[in-house]
């Protein structure tokens, strides 16, 4: 009965996916199970998945998609790391924390991506919460989540409501991920 796998009251599985198809707009966009789907760009360059996952809070429950990118890695091994922004008022750059795995690796994920001017350009402007680079074997997983393209659900007073993914966001969000298929490719 308390099960923490148990989905939130309220919750509608594919509501807030069918929000963000809207929202990106993409050639390539097809339901693949209750919260996930896959997309590509319409040239088909880049490909990736979208899940839709819900935080729970006491009264409320958050919808909230993660973008999942798999890239072929350059060699074996296993790590995970985040990449966040750095500075407390305004940004000041990119960080990468290192979580596990390989100690030099953050190090140079970060001066590879310091070192692409597209990328970087991207990821400075782009509202995330989350973006968590996991080397597993030989692929990469890139799972980033986005503060556009969720919904906050509230139980008291009663309320719903998507938070879109703005056009210049969806530009960002597209070049970073992008960015980060290119230069993990070459890791």
């Amino acid at each position: 009965m308390f099960s923490t796998r148990r989905a939130p009251a309220g919750y509608r599985p594919g509501v807030t996916l069918e929000h963000l198809r809207r929202n990106l707009a993409l050639a390539k966009f097809e339901v693949a199970g209750p919260a996930m789907a896959t997309a590509a760009t319409d040239d088909g360059s880049l490909q990736l998945e979208i899940v839709e996952r819900t935080e729970s809070q006491l009264l409320m429950h958050l919808v909230v998609t993660e973008f999942v990118l798999r890239v072929p890695a350059s060699r074996e091994g296993t790590a995970s790391l985040e990449l966040h922004h750095g500075g407390a008022v305004r940004r000041s750059g990119i960080r990468c924390r290192q979580r596990d795995g390989y100690s030099d690796l953050a190090a140079r994920v970060q001066a590879a991506v310091e070192r692409d001017p597209e990328l970087y350009q991207a990821l400075m402007p782009l509202d995330f919460k989350r973006l968590r680079i996991d080397l597993q074997g030989r692929q990469w997983c890139v799972r980033l989540e986005h503060m556009g393209g969720s919904e906050v659900v509230n139980r008291m007073p009663a309320f719903r409501r998507y938070i879109p993914l703005s056009r210049e966001q969806r530009g960002v969000l597209l070049a970073t991920l992008s960015g980060l298929q290119r230069v993990l490719a070459t890791l």
